[in-house]
C-alpha cells in the first residue's frame, strides 16, 4: 500500500506520464480526469469507459482520495462553512459564500500557517504541514457534491505561495477543459506578500492574484505582518506592478481596517499613491472585534471617508460586509471550536499547559 498514490495529487500532465508508465495510452489521463472531476466519480468501478483490466490494475496502485465533512454549518445568509479531517487527523476549512448569481468556496492549502499576521486566527495553531494537491481539489469536489461553486478563491487557512508547487498543481486543475472546467477569470490566489513565489505563480499559471495589504506604511504592516520585514511596501508593490495580467485584470488589494491604526484620511491618501501604476481594486474589511483582543473595529465614519477617498481618486473599491458571523465563518473557528470541544472533554490531567493555552487562544481570535 506504500506505493498506492492519490490520482488527484496529479496534473493532467502528471497523470499522463504515471498512465504511460503502466504502458497505457496518454489520453486515458483526460477521461479519468472527466470522471473525477466533472462526473464526480469516487471509484476506479464508475469508469465505464475503461476496460475491467485496467480499471483492477489502477485500483491496485492508486486510489482516489476522498473528503467528507465531519461539521458542516449554513449561515442565515446563506454561507456554508465545511470542516474536512484528513487522513493524518488534521482539520481543514472551506466556505462557500453565495451572492449575487455565483458561489465562492474559499479554499484552505495548509494546515495551519506559518505567517503569523496578527489579525489571523489560523495563525494560532502554527504551521503543520502543507497541503497535498489531491487535498486542495478535494475540498472543491467534496462541496460540488451537494453545492454549485462558480468561483474559487484560496483564501482559507495558511499562506498559498508558502505551498507554491502543490497550489500550482490544483490551480491548473480547476482551469483545465479536463478538470473542473472553471474558468480562470474565477480563480483567484491570495497571498501576505511572498514576493519570489509571486513572481513564479504568474510565470506558471494564469489567475487572479489578491494581495493582503493592510497598511500604508512599513511601520504599520511590520506591526501587523511579520512578512513586511523580509518584503516591505516597495518590494511588494513592484512585484505587482510586474505581475502579469491579461488584458483588463486587475490585482485585488484587501485592506483590512483597524481603528486608529490604518483608517485614518491620511491613510487613504498614501494608500492612493502607493498604488500608483498599478492596475487594482481595493477591497476594504473592516476588522471584527472579539474579545480580549487589542484591535477595534473602525468607525462607520471612517468607513465611509475612506471608501469615499479611493472613490473619488478614480480606484474601484468595496467594502466587504461581514458574512457568516452565525456560523464563525472566518477561517479557524470551526476547527478551533471542534479542538476545544476535544480539550474540554479530556482530563486536565491529559492536557499539557502549552496545548491548553493554543486551544484557547483559538476561540478567541478571529
Amino acid at each position: 500500500m506504500n506505493n498506492v498514490v492519490d490520482i488527484k495529487d496529479f496534473s493532467l500532465e502528471e497523470l499522463t506520464a504515471f498512465l504511460q508508465g503502466m504502458g497505457k495510452e496518454g489520453y486515458r489521463a483526460k477521461q479519468i480526469c472527466k470522471w473525477i472531476y466533472q462526473k464526480g466519480a469516487e471509484s476506479f468501478g464508475e469508469m465505464t469507459n475503461l476496460s475491467k483490466d485496467f480499471r483492477a490494475e489502477l485500483a491496485a496502485r492508486a486510489r482516489i482520495g476522498v473528503l467528507e465533512p465531519v461539521r458542516a454549518e449554513v449561515s442565515a445568509d446563506g454561507t456554508k462553512k465545511f470542516l474536512f479531517r484528513l487522513d493524518d487527523g488534521a482539520h481543514v476549512e472551506s466556505v462557500l459564500i453565495p451572492d449575487e448569481g455565483r458561489a465562492t468556496l474559499c479554499v484552505s492549502s495548509q494546515v495551519g500557517c506559518a505567517m503569523g499576521c496578527r489579525f489571523c486566527l489560523t495563525g494560532s495553531f502554527k504551521l503543520q504541514r502543507d497541503l497535498r494537491c489531491g487535498e486542495i481539489v478535494g475540498q472543491v469536489c467534496a462541496v460540488r457534491k451537494t453545492d454549485p461553486v462558480t468561483n474559487i478563491v484560496l483564501m482559507g487557512m495558511g499562506e498559498p505561495l508558502a505551498n507554491l508547487d502543490n497550489v500550482v498543481r490544483a490551480l491548473k486543475i480547476m482551469i483545465c477543459p479536463d478538470g473542473f472546467q472553471i474558468s480562470n477569470r474565477r480563480v483567484t490566489v491570495s497571498t501576505s506578500g511572498l514576493v519570489p513565489e509571486m513572481e513564479a505563480l504568474g510565470r506558471a499559471v494564469t489567475v487572479n492574484l489578491a494581495v493582503s495589504l493592510n497598511a500604508t506604511t512599513d511601520a504599520q504592516r511590520d506591526q501587523l505582518m511579520p512578512v513586511n520585514r523580509k518584503y516591505p511596501l516597495d518590494v511588494l508593490l513592484a512585484a505587482c506592478r510586474a505581475f502579469p495580467l491579461p488584458n483588463r485584470r486587475m490585482i485585488t488589494i484587501e485592506y483590512v481596517m483597524i481603528r486608529d491604526l490604518n483608517d485614518s484620511l491620511d491613510d487613504a491618501k498614501r494608500l492612493v499613491k502607493l498604488l500608483r501604476r498599478i492596475p487594482v481594486k481595493v477591497n476594504l474589511i473592516p476588522f471584527n472585534e472579539y474579545d480580549g483582543c487589542m484591535f477595534r473595529s473602525p468607525a462607520q465614519e471612517s468607513i465611509d471617508r475612506f471608501h469615499k477617498h479611493l472613490l473619488d481618486k478614480n480606484i474601484t473599491v468595496i467594502t466587504r460586509a461581514s458574512r457568516g458571523g452565525d456560523i464563525s465563518a472566518a477561517c479557524g473557528q470551526l476547527r478551533a471550536r471542534l479542538e476545544n470541544e476535544a480539550a474540554a472533554s479530556l482530563s486536565p490531567e491529559s492536557v499539557t499547559s502549552e496545548r491548553r493555552d493554543t486551544l484557547n487562544a483559538g476561540v478567541h481570535r478571529r
